[in-house]
């Protein structure tokens, strides 16, 4: 029996291409007006509604990444306590939870970062998400995806050579979740361990390789283990 997934954020980057390429899952999407995650009422609302098993909580705060600084009640608000909303209303109706946290959790300075391994953003966006990661840990019926991906072409004309990560594609990730939607836990989501540049190069030929430097703040080996996702979706 197809379980029926409610997801937030109906309106995101991703639930846009989850729209269009899903063809395994049983979803209903919603839109902010349709459930807003600020307001517990609107959240019970659109369960009593729905009666989904799973709840994908793809709603939030993302780019553009200094908005997490010029406004950190913004963030606080749609990544911190809008997922602490969305987590008690799952634990109180016995609802699964799929929370989309992201690879900015970890340092990245090192690379090859295992689920267990310690966390420490290194940017209030990371911060944010980690905040959410705190309050769905709370709640044991719930899976955490730290996932690290972008739009299909690279959307920008300049890729860094010399910053390493797991990029993919949200319709990679469309193509993933049929595959972990039962675990439950920290699962890390990417791809090949990569620069940035050459990850950029195969689907946008005309970007430009530049060099991060000190001056952008940014560390240098994001990557992720993915052993763990890898022997769920041989």
């Amino acid at each position: 029996m197809t379980l029926k997934i409610l997801v937030t954020g109906g309106e995101g980057r991703f639930a846009k291409i989850l729209k269009k390429k899903n063809r395994k899952l049983d979803l209903v999407y919603k839109t902010k007006k349709e459930l807003d995650i600020l307001n517990i009422n609107s959240i019970n609302r659109s369960i009593k509604k729905e009666k989904p098993k799973i709840i994908l909580h793809t709603a939030g705060l993302s780019r553009p990444m200094n908005v997490h600084d010029s406004n950190i009640s913004k963030s606080i608000d749609l990544n911190i306590i809008g997922t602490c909303n969305i987590v008690k209303a799952c634990k109180k109706n016995n609802i699964k939870l799929i929370y989309f946290s992201t690879g900015y959790v970890y340092e990245g300075k090192k690379g090859n970062y295992k689920e267990s391994d310690p966390v420490k953003p290194f940017n209030n966006y990371g911060l944010s998400k980690l905040g959410g990661e705190c309050a769905v840990k709370m709640y044991p019926n719930s899976l955490i995806l730290r996932i690290t991906m972008t739009e299909k072409p690279f959307a920008y004309n300049r890729a860094y050579t010399n910053l390493k990560t797991n990029f993919i594609f949200h319709e990679d990730l469309v193509k993933i979740l049929p595959k972990v939607i039962k675990k439950k836990g920290i699962l890390n989501i990417g791809g090949k361990m990569q620069s940035v540049y050459k990850f950029a190069k195969k689907t946008n030929p005309s970007v430009k390789g530049i060099k991060a430097t000190k001056s952008s703040e940014l560390p240098l080996n994001q990557t992720m283990n993915i052993t763990l996702l890898k022997k769920i979706i041989k």
